[in-house]
């Protein structure tokens, strides 16, 4: 039987029968739970957890409710922080996540104002080394299939993974060109290039931009994954069009029966229209795009300079917990890319890869120009 024109090189080389991740959303809840993940590989894609602040022995949990739930590949992404590990975590440093004293104002007169009620305690387990360190312990154990940094340098983990002999495809996301160059020389198996109009962290270049400088950069010797709001069809087409052998999708799988997002969020998602979204550093220290809410409008009218991430997640955390705890979507509305308004309904997501695999069928077997 011939191959379906969906097929790329990177099907073979992952197992899978569509080139089309789910991206790896963590948080302080993560979208990208095991149900997610497990549901997007048994359509036939590659479904990747968010496992940025999960505790490694939960994160051990997760893989097997994964192996339970499909025998199809999967992956883990977790966030290796510079900030914290210094390039090494084998001698990493301890950080000091107290907030300035203007800023731990800011956060209590905001609780009030909008009726939070006694904030939590921050609980950001990513600024421990040890922490991370175990994580990628946790990965290794459990013989992942593949791990992406969605922020740092694996290197670790490659490193680790050569010395246990394992065939674990380890690739990174990257927002930049020079990003790409300094992956392939550590080693990667694979790169995802996202651009400006995608939700969370991103790039300050866009999608289209990107993705095919990115692919010039690698010169074949690794694939590419698109990113950045890629929705449905036509615009995983265009990805492949751009020299990438896959998509990296996030905020199409928000809106999901499997998403680990409250009701009040994905309802969001549907309300919420292309222009609905921000780019702010207050979230979380870097650059992330986040649907406009009341906590990141008041951040960037307080004149408040933005902190490192691990005091400006720390900042974040307990204000995010308490809205979270009481459904207030106007504080917490969650993280989407630009694609957001292309939303309009929540589904399996099943659904979307077969969605997602059948239109951008249609158009490769019919035609670009006849199927618009």
């Amino acid at each position: 039987m011939s191959k379906s024109k969906l097929h790329t090189p990177i099907c073979d080389m992952f197992g899978i029968k569509y080139p089309i991740f789910s991206a790896g959303m963590g948080g302080i809840v993560s979208p990208s739970g095991p149900e997610l993940a497990a549901a997007v590989s048994e359509a036939g894609g590659l479904g990747v957890v968010g496992g940025a602040f999960v505790p490694p022995e939960e994160l051990r949990r997760w893989i097997l409710q994964i192996r339970e739930m499909t025998d199809k590949p999967f992956g883990v992404d977790t966030l290796i922080p510079f900030s914290v590990t210094q390039g090494n975590l084998e001698n990493p440093i301890k950080l000091d996540v107290n907030l300035p004293k203007e800023h731990e104002e800011f956060v209590e007169q905001f609780a009030e104002k909008y009726d939070l009620g006694d904030l939590p305690e921050a609980d950001i387990p990513i600024f421990d080394p040890v922490f991370i360190k175990e994580q990628l312990e946790a990965v290794l154990d459990m013989k992942v299939p593949v791990y992406v940094a969605g922020i740092g340098d694996p290197g670790y983990l490659i490193k680790r993974a050569k010395e246990l002999d394992l065939d674990m495809k380890i690739g990174v996301v990257v927002g930049a060109v020079r990003h790409a160059e300094k992956s392939l020389s550590n080693g990667v198996d694979f790169v995802v290039a996202q651009g400006h109009d995608g939700g969370g962290h991103n790039s300050i270049v866009g999608t289209m931009a990107l993705i095919p400088q990115v692919v010039d950069e690698v010169k074949g010797k690794i694939p590419v994954l698109g990113a950045g709001s890629i929705m449905d069809g036509r615009q995983m087409v265009a990805a492949l069009a751009l020299g990438a052998q896959g998509v990296w999708c996030g905020s199409a799988f928000l809106a999901t029966h499997e998403a680990r997002i409250t009701k009040g969020q994905k309802e969001m998602l549907i309300r919420t229209k292309e222009t609905g979204t921000a780019l702010s550093k207050y979230f979380t220290g870097k650059r992330a795009r986040v649907i406009d809410g009341l906590f990141v409008e008041e951040a960037a009218k307080s004149g408040l300079p933005t902190l490192p991430m691990h005091q400006q997640l720390t900042m974040t955390d307990r204000i995010m917990r308490a809205a979270d705890a009481q459904g207030r979507v106007d504080v917490n509305p969650g993280v989407a890319g630009q694609g957001v308004g292309m939303i309009n309904e929540i589904r399996p997501a099943a659904d979307v890869v077969n969605a997602l695999a059948a239109h951008a069928t249609e158009i490769l077997e019919q035609g670009i120009l006849q199927s618009l």
